[in-house]
């Protein structure tokens, strides 16, 4: 692949990095900088790829292994009493992104790759390298919490 098909391959799938981001951190400051280190990371290993169709799929895994180093390295920085609750993004419905970030980080993670950016229950198992099952119980778990709010659960059935 060469660097140009790379850079505007990226381009098309900059809105979905950062979702996924956001979906994992909290911040929007570490949002940019997982998503910026992940491009350079994949700029730099670009001669690793070896089927130029997972690309996708390739910089989504580089991404969540950035955002999870960037978890490990913050841990001890800052108590997670002080970080605000982050605002919705604009064009996002503000109580599905309200419970979205309510849900714990492993059911989020996986309601976020598989309801907002649409990856099949096989791609995500693969991804996050569990079986999918795990996945699928996951899932489950997290309609389950969105039912037990009858409220959401309705609005987003009305869509």
């Amino acid at each position: 692949m060469t660097h140009t098909a790379f850079a505007e391959r990226i381009i098309a799938m900059q809105a979905r990095l950062y979702r996924v981001s956001a979906g994992i951190l909290n911040q929007r400051a570490d949002q940019e900088d997982a998503v910026q280190s992940c491009i350079e990371k994949a700029w730099r290993k670009l001669p690793t790829l070896r089927d130029e169709s997972s690309l996708e799929a390739w910089v989504t895994r580089i991404l969540i292994n950035e955002c999870r180093a960037m978890i490990r390295r913050k841990r001890w920085v800052v108590p997670v009493e002080t970080i605000p609750d982050a605002p919705a993004p604009p064009d996002a419905d503000p109580d599905l992104y309200r419970f979205f970030a309510s849900l714990p980080d492993k059911l989020r993670l996986v309601m976020t790759l598989h309801y907002v950016e649409g990856f099949e229950v096989t791609e995500i198992a693969r991804l996050l390298r569990l079986p999918e099952g795990t996945i699928k119980s996951r899932l489950a778990r997290g309609r389950e919490k969105m039912k037990a709010d009858e409220n959401l659960w309705e609005e987003v059935n009305e869509l």
